[in-house]
This record gives structure tokens, C-alpha cells and sequence, in this order.
């Protein structure tokens, strides 16, 4: 006979530590690596992506580095920088590809933003032949404010800790 039972999926966010460079920066590699898949000339992504120094430089630099865990286990991270008045940058997110498209990414989104109910404004960008991206942002809440042939720039307001 067959049994069935089901697995809560606990996922958290915590600050990344120092010692989570190296997995944090490989996660990183295999997320952006998998932007070739999408539109992508080929492995690669924004400066730093596969270095773990750069992962630990911006542990120190960021207003936040978050690692993110399910069921305890290092799945992705998240960079964001803080500005006055409410306003919010996120300079990263990413997921180890094995986790793509089991809306895991929409639940970290979720646990990101709820993080910072004084938040205001969100902004974030990515590459305009980045079709999946863009429409993960955009089915979190946010929308396009402008383009450029280099980037696509998103904003999203937030109302009492919730999107507008």
C-alpha cells in the first residue's frame, strides 16, 4: 500500500554569515549560469556573482545579506541596500536552479518584503532579455518604471508592510 503524507516547506531567511561565502557564491554561479537557458549569451552575470571575496565583501557592505534556507538547507540569497525615507534597493535575489519554478522564489519575495514593513519603495533592475526575471518581478508586485537597452528598472510601493 502507498502512503502519501505531506512535507511542510519551511523556508526562512537569515543573515548570510561570513562562512556561508563560498556555498552563497556557488548557489549564485549555478542561478545566473542558468540565464543562458533564458536568453542569456552564455554562463555569466553581474560582478561578483561567482566570487565568494565579493559574497563576503557585500556581507559588510550591504545593508542586508540574507541567506535563504529551506528546511535548513542553503538555497539562495538575497542583497539589499537601505536608503532614507523608506526607499529599498534589491541588488539580488537568487535561487539555486534545482528550486526554480516551485514558487519558492514568490515565497522569498514574500519573507523579503514582510521583513521591512517600514518600507516604502522597492526598486531593483534586470537585463531586458531576461523574460524570466521580469516576469517573476512582475508577478510579485512590481512594475516597469523604465528601460534602457541595458536595463529594465522596477519599482514597487508599499502600503502598511503590504504591496500597493
Amino acid at each position: 500500500m502507498l502512503m502519501t503524507a505531506t512535507i511542510d516547506l519551511n523556508l526562512t531567511l537569515e543573515p548570510a554569515r561570513a562562512d556561508d561565502d563560498a556555498a552563497l557564491a556557488g548557489i549564485s554561479r549555478r542561478a545566473f549560469d542558468s540565464d543562458a537557458a533564458v536568453g542569456g549569451s552564455g554562463p555569466g552575470g553581474p560582478p561578483g556573482y561567482d566570487s565568494a571575496d565579493w559574497q563576503r565583501q557585500m556581507m559588510t557592505q550591504a545593508s542586508a545579506y540574507w541567506k535563504l534556507l529551506l528546511n535548513g538547507r542553503l538555497i539562495g540569497g538575497a542583497i539589499v541596500f537601505t536608503y532614507p525615507r523608506g526607499r529599498y534597493y534589491l541588488a539580488r535575489l537568487y535561487l539555486d536552479p534545482d528550486y526554480h519554478r516551485q514558487g519558492l522564489g514568490l515565497r522569498a519575495m514574500a519573507a523579503l518584503l514582510d521583513a521591512y514593513p517600514e518600507a516604502r519603495t522597492w526598486r531593483l533592475e534586470t537585463p531586458p532579455w531576461n523574460g524570466r526575471t521580469r516576469a517573476f518581478y512582475e508577478k510579485a508586485g512590481f512594475r516597469v518604471v523604465r528601460e534602457t537597452a541595458e536595463d529594465v528598472f522596477f519599482q514597487k510601493t508599499m502600503r502598511g508592510g503590504h504591496g500597493a
